[in-house]
């Protein structure tokens, strides 16, 4: 991501990080988010679709061909697409690293909160 680049919404991350190793369709990507998110983030069919169709216009993901005799929307990541996930995958870890420094990585969070 690029300086002055907006972060991404879970939801678009989650898109983009499903779309990485290749081609899938909405209901396939739905059901990769909440698994890679152990259930925390739950993308609804009307969600996927605007986001994809936002997506596509902003020329990070493109619609792969269709056979015929699927009726599925298959998406696959574009180069910019790639670039804008990993530009994110990299403020998310600057953000962790940060919060390390302060937090420490052995501290357990609010549990240890006074």
């Amino acid at each position: 991501m690029g300086q002055g680049a907006e972060p991404l919404t879970e939801s678009y991350f989650y898109i983009l990080l499903c779309l990485y190793r290749g081609p899938n369709h909405g209901y396939g990507i739905m059901r990769q988010t909440l698994e890679l998110s152990e259930g925390h983030v739950r993308i609804g069919s009307g969600t996927m679709y605007g986001a994809t169709g936002n997506m596509m216009k902003k020329g990070w993901i493109e619609e792969c061909p269709i056979q015929e005799a699927d009726r599925r929307r298959l998406y696959r990541l574009t180069e910019a697409g790639r670039r804008v996930l990993l530009g994110e995958i990299d403020r998310l870890r600057r953000l962790s690293a940060a919060a390390d420094s302060i937090i420490g990585e052995d501290e357990g969070g609010e549990e240890n909160a006074e």
